[in-house]
């Protein structure tokens, strides 16, 4: 994967010159203190980090596959222009989460070839339901990936709210876009999916669609955190 001009000047994170220079997890000496929180490589829990900024940008990157699977089916019907949106905000989430990556040193998760067919298919797949089925799955993905942010900003608060000031602020800022997004879900329609292919989902339809795709939103957080 490449992170070619990824660190642009916007970055809350700007290296000092001149402090301690720890080594990397890529055995490279690298200088790391981060403005206004005085957060540097080696006084943070590093694991914790890695892990976050990992699944994060993971997590992101799927979000984004799944609206570019929902545009190729509807992009030019009325619902459009409202997946539009929620896409390029979920572009601006995954820029930030690649520049955060070179920042930290993360690298990332290897199941990303995996994401990107997945995600794609899912957003196509649940467009084809209609603007319902492609609602329902935003519900669905923006409801798991605003509980899972809200539990990493409870862990970082635990540890030391002061030290991941500007970790706490990117995390929170996206949890509330998400949850917006899971909003516009449910305003245009997502609980009456299955109502036009009642052959493919019963009354419960969205019911069971979100639950099968929350459940693999789990399995995907958790090895995307760990491999």
């Amino acid at each position: 994967m490449s992170y070619a001009g990824a660190v642009a000047a916007r970055c809350l994170w700007l290296p000092r010159t001149g402090a301690p220079r720890p080594l990397s997890a890529y055995g490279r000496r690298i200088s790391a203190r981060f403005w206004s929180s005085g957060m540097t490589l080696d006084n943070i829990n590093w694991a914790a980090v890695d892990r976050i900024i990992r699944v994060d940008h993971a997590g992101e990157y799927g979000a984004n596959r799944i609206y570019a699977g929902q545009m190729a089916v509807l992009g030019r019907t009325s619902i459009g222009p409202a997946i539009q949106k929620m896409w390029d905000q979920e572009k601006d989430h995954l820029k930030k989460f690649n520049e955060l990556m070179v920042a930290f040193r993360v690298r990332p998760t290897v199941l990303m070839p995996f994401w990107n067919v997945v995600g794609f298919a899912l957003g196509a797949g649940t467009a084809l339901l209609g603007k319902e089925g492609a609602m329902a799955c935003t519900v669905a993905v923006e409801e798991s990936i605003a509980h899972h942010y809200n539990n990493q900003i409870r862990r970082l608060m635990e540890e030391d709210p002061a030290k991941y000031e500007e970790l706490l602020q990117v995390i929170r800022k996206f949890r509330d876009e998400e949850l917006e997004h899971h909003d516009i879900g449910l305003e245009h329609g997502a609980e009456l999916v299955g109502t036009h292919f009642p052959c493919l989902l019963e009354a419960p339809g969205y019911t069971v669609l979100k639950s099968v795709i929350q459940a693999g939103c789990s399995v995907a957080i958790y090895l995307s955190e760990r491999f």
